[in-house]
């Protein structure tokens, strides 16, 4: 709550498990991730990092993801990985929110890699997609 967006350029949230018993429950983090989209700040996640963007509105109050291409682990990737009882699954909540969920696909998923960038919103399918999801905050801040 004490967090100032106007001090970073950048929100970026890390995956984990973790995050998923807090990000995507948090009111506070909702509102200054809603606060950062709506001054235009670079907004980034990996892996179960995305989850800090469910409670985010966009200018219309909708949630931030409906309708913008994204990604973060899948649900398949949970599975496999057997980390199943989180309670919260980053493709399962952002398909929730009508995101434009995609990912990558391959015979040893946990392996799959992706990454999306639509407007200021950059994330990473896993832990694989940090450094290219890194050269996308970049460029968009270069950009700016």
């Amino acid at each position: 709550e004490d967090v100032d967006v106007d001090n970073y350029d950048v929100i970026y949230f890390a995956g984990g498990w973790g995050a998923a018993f807090d990000l995507g429950f948090s009111e506070s983090i909702g509102e200054k991730v809603t606060e950062a989209n709506r001054k235009g700040k670079v907004l980034g996640g990996v892996c179960h990092g995305p989850l800090g963007f469910l409670k985010a509105k966009n200018e219309n109050g909708e949630p931030l993801v409906k309708g913008r291409r994204i990604t973060a682990v899948t649900d398949k990737q949970v599975r496999d990985l057997r980390i199943t009882s989180t309670p919260h699954h980053p493709e399962t909540e952002l398909r929730r929110l009508e995101a434009d969920f995609r990912c990558a696909h391959k015979f040893r998923d946990p392996f799959a890699n992706w990454w999306e960038v639509d407007g200021n919103l950059v994330t990473g399918q896993n832990q694989n997609a940090a450094p290219m999801v890194a050269r996308e905050v970049i460029q968009l801040l270069a950009n700016k």
